[in-house]
């Protein structure tokens, strides 16, 4: 079963990389306004990512990128508070809020491959 969480993580993680390219300007519209060059930090966002979804494939890089998925999920929390705080995409706010919590949640998910 720890096999097939860790292919859904992966997966998860390179879709939604993928995801920044696809849709950028969804993307780049949760950024704060004190972030500079939005669409710059979108395209690392979804290439980091995409890569550390590949890299928890492998046995040798698995450790580094549960911790680069732990950090990049700290590293984008502010766009998930700039997103519940504005409003986006006609989501209800009460979804927005719960949506806050679940980055800890794929935190210690991401921390089971350190």
């Amino acid at each position: 079963m720890e096999q097939l969480d860790m292919y859904i993580l992966s997966l998860l993680l390179i879709v939604a990389g993928a995801c920044h390219f696809l849709f950028p300007k969804g993307f780049e519209r949760i950024i704060p306004p004190y972030f500079p060059n939005p669409k710059l930090l979108n395209k690392l966002a979804g290439l980091a990512e995409m890569t550390l979804g590949v890299g928890l494939l492998y046995i040798d890089t698995q450790s580094i990128a549960a911790w680069g998925i732990m950090l990049l999920l700290i590293a984008v929390f502010p766009a998930n508070i700039y997103m519940y705080q504005k409003g986006s995409f006609g989501i209800p706010k009460w979804i927005l809020l719960l949506r806050l919590p679940l980055q800890f949640v794929l935190i210690y998910w991401a921390y089971q491959y350190v």
